[in-house]
Order: structure tokens, then C-alpha cells, then sequence
């Protein structure tokens, strides 16, 4: 298992994620902020293309379309499935900066039953 928001962790959900069906112009280049966690303030980026988690990492990415930040104990809950991101968002528990509309360009996808099953095999390889 893989500690949650550890480089292996990233990586881990890299590879899970290639199983992923292409989205044509589904595209973002996403920063995450999780703040209050363990090992303090968190940040990692993906980069999206066409559906696909090209890129991942810890730290910051240049040029990020938006910024989304969020406590630990709400990024834990989001990656449990007991707090639904785009709830969360609205809630104003997820706050979100930059590009709004590359931001509602994704949100179908996490309604999708692929992503679904995705987050079901990361939470089986996940350790908090």
C-alpha cells in the first residue's frame, strides 16, 4: 500500500489511471493544495490530455490552469467516496482558482463509471 499523497502514491494512481478511456478535449493542467495533513501542506499537480493522466507529481506545476485546495480531512473523505468532489466544491470545501471553465469541463468525468471503478482501486491501494 501506498502511503496517501506520498510520490508513490502518485505514481501508484498514475498507472491505475491509464485504464482510462480517451476524452477528447478533456484537458486540464490541475494543482492540488491539501493543507493540515500529517506531514503538513501538501501540493501536487496532474496534466490531463484528452482524458488521460498524462503527468503527476509533488510540488507545483508552472502554468496550472487552476488551483484546487482543500483540508486533509476533506481530501481524505473526497478520496474515501464519502464527500463527493463536486459537492465539496459547491459546499465551499474544495476552494478553486483560475480557469472555472476547465474546471466544469472535468466535473462530468468524475460522474462516469469508469472514474468511478478508478477510485474504487486506488482507495484498495491507498494508506492513511
Amino acid at each position: 500500500m501506498a502511503k496517501y499523497l506520498s510520490q508513490e502514491w502518485i505514481d501508484e494512481t498514475r498507472v491505475l489511471a491509464e485504464s482510462q478511456p480517451e476524452r477528447p478535449g478533456s484537458s486540464a493542467r490541475m494543482q492540488y493544495v491539501v493543507n493540515g495533513g500529517p506531514d503538513g501542506t501538501i501540493k501536487y499537480y496532474w496534466r490531463i490530455e484528452d482524458g488521460q493522466l498524462i503527468e503527476s507529481a509533488l510540488g507545483e506545476m508552472e502554468g496550472a490552469d487552476f488551483t484546487m485546495t482543500l483540508s486533509y480531512a476533506d481530501s481524505v473523505k473526497v478520496q474515501n467516496g464519502e464527500l463527493d468532489a463536486n459537492s465539496a466544491f459547491m459546499q465551499g470545501r474544495m476552494k478553486v482558482t483560475g480557469n472555472m471553465a476547465k474546471l466544469m469541463q472535468l466535473m462530468p468525468l468524475t460522474n462516469s463509471p469508469e472514474y468511478k471503478a478508478l477510485q474504487e482501486e486506488i482507495r484498495k491501494v491507498t494508506e492513511y
